[in-house]
């Protein structure tokens, strides 16, 4: 056996009520040298999978060998040699980023010289040298994800598991972490990067494609984007607006996906399918078109079967608005924010005409959450104004804050209760009571209605975000 592969041969494991294996039977390789993506939606089996590889749960059925040894039999040898990062790594958010290198660096046994050797490698190797004395939970996520791999890194390791890094992490943060492990990878360690997101993946040598427990792909990312070439095409109307063109075109035979980018809708056609035959069909308005290079995604949607033609449950109970396209519903005027002698936010100014859906991006600490909570009312801006249908938040902030709906980046739902009780709670914020509370959760409810009774820590991440975007549409934003 290769001391450089990780190899699967019918590995399985199945959740007791689950109607279906976590991890269905499966066979693979998975070699050092570069950078393997085990990529899939959430519930795909990513960290089941992983957590066997790391000898911390017992399959049901087959074998694995990871660099010869077998994750059970051989746990100690193992985890002597491989280093494992779960999506929530356990940084101690009250210690320091050196107080945390010594207690795994301790829990590893790695003393004297050779640990000072490790240590100055690390602090270099992820930039953190100047902020040794700075306490975790002060790091942003990006700076959090590279102390969690230094950490993961402490023993030396000759494999990596690493559970989705880079949620949460900023677009700059997240290439940096990138670059760390595809150097680890070009040193000769195996790495296996499991990743919801299809850029990420798009990065990755190998991928490993998982849909429900099962194994699809294995390959390259490019060679299965090549599959799609002919299928991708931009469209639009003048006599449709996107959203109900891209509606129309969901229910079509020939289409597998359709997703609005920009000003035009982006359509997946099916393997024997011609634009053609979608301009010319009796349900679509006149079309015009453009080719489109394809993209992992496209290959990623079709190899699951396709989007289908469901309507989005939310996007079903958002009741229409009425007002001019032109009309101003969010303003900032001049924003700033200081901190002391820190400007989190300095002279913004920016507007949203009704209808529009306006972006902030930025990398951590570009003051976008800052913003967020100025326009809602909930932090007062050191200068200038932050307007909501013509209201002033400082003087009006609670007839405004009655027209907006807020989701926070970690929105507190409430795991010990269910969706309902979180619906009920929330709506009683709002000040909604009897009549006119049951009224609007009625349609949150319907379209969450196989969640319902289900305490949000035990739903998929999908379900959570679809109940704390319900909560937050129910005042009359």
């Amino acid at each position: 056996m290769s001391e450089t592969v990780i190899a699967l041969n019918g590995l399985s494991r199945r959740f007791p009520g689950m109607d279906r294996p976590a991890v269905a039977p499966l066979t693979c390789t998975i070699r050092a040298g570069y950078v393997t993506g085990l990529v899939g939606p959430d519930g795909a089996g990513k960290t089941t999978l992983m957590r066997m590889l790391a000898g911390l749960l017992k399959p049901d059925e087959g074998r694995a060998s990871v660099i010869g040894f077998d994750p059970l039999k051989d746990d100690s040898a193992l985890h002597a040699v491989l280093g494992y990062m779960p999506q929530k790594f356990g940084l101690y958010e009250d210690l320091t980023v050196m107080e945390n290198l010594t207690l795994y660096a301790d829990l590893r046994s790695v003393t004297g010289e050779a640990r000072k050797k490790i240590f100055d490698r690390l602090l270099e190797f992820t930039s953190l040298g100047p902020f040794t004395e700075r306490l975790a939970g002060k790091l942003s996520g990006g700076m959090k994800q590279k102390l969690g791999l230094a950490c993961t890194l402490v023993g030396d390791p000759k494999v990596l598991l690493l559970d989705e890094p880079g949620v949460g992490v900023d677009p700059i943060s997240r290439r940096e972490l990138w670059q760390m492990v595809h150097e680890l990878a070009g040193d000769g360690m195996l790495i296996l990067w499991s990743t919801s997101y299809l850029d990420e993946a798009e990065q990755c040598r190998d991928v490993l494609l998982m849909n429900e427990g099962k194994l699809l792909y294995q390959g390259e990312p490019t060679a299965l984007t090549q599959t799609m070439a002919g299928r991708s095409f931009l469209v639009s109307s003048p006599q449709e607006n996107n959203r109900r063109l891209l509606q129309r075109a969901l229910k079509l035979p020939q289409v597998s996906d359709g997703v609005i980018q920009g000003k035009s809708v982006r359509l997946i056609l099916k393997k024997d399918a011609r634009i053609e035959e979608v301009q010319q069909h009796g349900d679509m308005p006149p079309l015009q078109v453009a080719d489109t290079a394809p993209r992992f995604e496209d290959a990623f949607i079709d190899l699951l079967g396709g989007a289908g033609t469901a309507e989005s449950p939310l996007g079903a109970i958002i009741h229409r608005v009425d007002g001019s396209k032109e009309e101003t519903v969010i303003e900032a005027q001049s924003l700033t924010k200081k901190f002391g002698d820190f400007a989190a936010t300095d002279h913004v100014d920016f507007q949203v005409k009704r209808g529009e859906i306006f972006g902030l991006l930025g990398p951590n600490g570009a003051g976008k959450s800052t913003t967020f909570k100025m326009m809602c009312g909930l932090l007062v801006p050191t200068s200038g104004k932050a307007l909501v249908l013509g209201m002033d938040l400082k003087v009006s902030s609670g007839k405004a804050r009655q027209h907006l709906g807020y989701m926070a980046q970690k929105f507190s739902l409430y795991g010990n209760l269910s969706v309902e009780q979180n619906l009920r709670f929330f709506s009683g914020v709002y000040g909604l009571r009897g009549r006119a509370q049951n009224e609007k959760i009625a349609p949150d409810e319907r379209c969450l209605w196989p969640e319902k009774y289900r305490p949000p820590r035990r739903r998929r991440a999908a379900a959570r975000l679809q109940a704390a975007a319900g909560a937050g549409l129910l005042p009359d934003a």
